[in-house]
């Protein structure tokens, strides 16, 4: 029997697990195992609504172990060691709880094929301070450490008339940056319903800092502008060609020369894969340490081992490299699995071709804007408002119905819908 496992288990590695587990798993014609050093699954595009408590962690993450058993496929929690592709066989390291005690010892584990699909952290590019002093929203842990410290100081703010703003910097203007910065404006007006009445949009002071020349500069400079226009709206300072070179406690600093205060400092600049992969097992990896793959996905020195989302340096036909996104990460998964189900039925494999389908940004109940691409638009189509609202939320929706199916998705909906009648409409605890 072929042993199959996923190291990774985000938005790409819980599909692929999921669809390998429904068709081999299932069917006795494969072992599959999902590696990942958490217990549960969260949607990494929505990290920004838990940062602010637009969304509940407890409620809509996915448990991998309940997952796999639904599914044919096994679950391993722990974190990625080291590969020994001679051998086959990943080890994983030592699992310890949060008092240090020893949960589980090193394990090895053997396989046929190996997926790699860890995804990717924060670029703070070596910024002194950066690491002391920021959040990076890498992680359903980080959110809640960002909610937990805008609480605090929406409280000290309540409570001490003498403090005139809560003052928040976000470095990056990518979509992480521009949709938490609107998602703060959200918080403090549904705060207003809770016991904070002398909270208002003027005294949250929101910084949100770029190195370039516009915010979103991967999308169009059309969306660009109408996001730029939406958050200056609200209240925040956007401030571009703004490169920041230090941060400490009290905020960062600028090349200019410049100081932006700051209680709390979120820093979403850029992406690179973790360091622990730099040349692991002598794999081919690039400057931010993405295992270089064939047009398979199937990476250049190992046939055997594939990488997909975040993790994977993929060029396409013209030269250009697939971006960093969930629908890319979304698409390997399913390139990877039938290029798999060809491997092992000695059958071609097919190369992977990003289909850019659009890009949507959500500025929490404000607003959302985008592109959509497609045949019906021949082109590029500009959206906002309420269809592109419907349309951001039918991408994680598309998600949900690679896990669970048509069915279950829609239950997952109605309870969604009646939770929006029970509970808080922002977390408060």
């Amino acid at each position: 029997m072929t042993r199959i496992i996923v190291v990774g288990g985000g938005a790409g590695g819980l599909e692929l697990a999921t669809k390998l587990g429904r068709t081999l798993g299932r069917k006795g014609r494969a072992q599959v195992t999902l590696v990942d050093r958490k217990a549960s699954h969260l949607w990494k595009p929505l990290l920004h609504e838990v940062a602010t408590g637009s969304m509940d962690a407890g409620v809509d993450a996915l448990s991998y172990r309940a997952h796999a058993k639904n599914h044919h496929f096994d679950f391993q929690m722990g974190s990625l060691k080291e590969i020994d592709r001679e051998n086959k066989v990943i080890k994983l390291a030592e699992l310890h709880d949060e008092h240090n005690e020893l949960l589980m010892p090193e394990r090895n584990l053997d396989y046929d094929i190996l997926v790699m699909a860890i995804g990717s952290t924060s670029n703070d590019f070596n910024t002194p301070g950066v690491k002391d002093n920021c959040i990076f929203l890498d992680s359903p842990e980080q959110a809640h450490r960002f909610r937990t410290e805008m609480n605090n100081q929406f409280l000290k703010l309540h409570a001490n008339k003498e403090l005139k703003t809560v003052d928040i910097a976000i470095v990056g203007a990518g979509a992480t940056g521009v949709e938490l910065s609107a998602e703060l404006h959200n918080a403090v007006a549904e705060l207003r319903t809770y016991g904070f009445g002398d909270l208002d949009s003027s005294r949250l002071n929101v910084n949100l800092v770029e190195a370039g020349e516009r915010i979103l500069p991967a999308l169009p400079p059309r969306i660009s502008s109408a996001a730029h226009s939406e958050l200056t709206k609200l209240g925040v300072n956007v401030r571009t060609m703004t490169m920041v070179t230090k941060a400490d406690s009290t905020g960062l600093a600028t090349k200019d020369g410049e100081h932006i205060p700051a209680h709390i400092m979120v820093w979403a600049a850029g992406i690179k894969a973790p360091d622990f992969m730099k040349d692991i097992a002598g794999l081919e990896t690039n400057r931010i340490n993405q295992l270089v793959v064939k047009p398979t996905l199937q990476t250049t020195r190992d046939d055997d081992i594939y990488a997909i989302g975040d993790l994977a340096s993929c060029v396409q036909e013209d030269g250009s490299f697939v971006p960093p996104r969930a629908q890319a990460a979304h698409q390997m998964a399913s390139r990877c699995f039938s290029n798999i189900v060809a491997k092992i039925t000695n059958r071609e494999q097919k190369p992977y071709i990003y289909s850019d389908h659009g890009s949507l940004v959500s500025l929490s109940r404000f607003s959302t804007v985008g592109s959509l691409m497609g045949n019906l638009t021949k082109g590029s189509m500009m959206v906002e408002g309420r269809i592109a609202r419907i349309v951001y939320i039918s991408l994680y929706r598309m998600h949900l119905v690679a896990l669970h199916g048509v069915f279950k998705t829609g239950l997952m909906m109605l309870v969604g819908r009646i939770n929006r009648v029970l509970r808080p409409s922002l977390k408060l605890h």
